[in-house]
């Protein structure tokens, strides 16, 4: 399994830095991704419509970046793995950093708000932050930053973050109400 890991790992970063407009592009998606969709649902609750609704996807969302988190902060507690530039695997095209790998925190970010959207039937909008999460989670591949495995470890960890906060944060209770009154 490591051997395919590197091996498409490898396979994204070999072109790292050859194409220097791509590789421009990935740099600045990698460090300013996460805001833009955490800005991107900030903005959607100034949008019109069902204005109870979103808001409920909007705090689900934020419970599931929240958790996601808090969750990846877990497993770096258990799961130790060197980055693959250090691993001499990839170029480094931005500056290292000091944190272990695994899971991305940037995938988990991105899948999670995802989820959420298509966990609460707002699924356009769901399918367009699953493609920007995508499109976060490959350039920190490129960059070097991450294993392919990285990155769809920090997708799962975030997709299951959603689906608890589904599970457990319903729409409609009290404690719903009382949140999102607060938008």
């Amino acid at each position: 399994m490591y051997e395919l890991d590197v091996t498409m790992t490898h396979a994204i970063d070999s072109v790292a830095g050859s194409i220097v407009p791509i590789a421009l592009v990935t740099i600045w998606v990698s460090i300013i991704g996460v805001p833009l969709l955490v800005l991107a649902v900030a903005g959607r609750g100034w949008r019109r419509g069902d204005r109870e609704h979103t808001r409920h996807v909007l705090v689900a969302a934020g419970l599931s970046f929240l958790l996601g988190l808090a969750l990846s902060q877990l497993v770096l507690l258990f799961v130790h793995r060197m980055r693959p530039h250090d691993a001499g695997i990839t170029h480094r095209l931005l500056a290292p950093s000091v944190d272990l790998v695994i899971p991305s925190d940037h995938a988990t970010a991105a899948f999670a708000i995802a989820a959420a959207f298509l966990l609460h039937r707002m699924r356009r909008l769901g399918f367009w932050f699953l493609a920007a999460g995508a499109l976060v989670m490959i350039p920190r591949v490129y960059v070097g930053t991450h294993f392919v495995s990285d990155v769809l470890g920090g997708a799962l960890i975030g997709t299951i973050a959603a689906m608890a906060v589904r599970a457990f944060y319903r729409e409609g209770t009290r404690a719903d109400r009382r949140i999102t009154d607060i938008l």
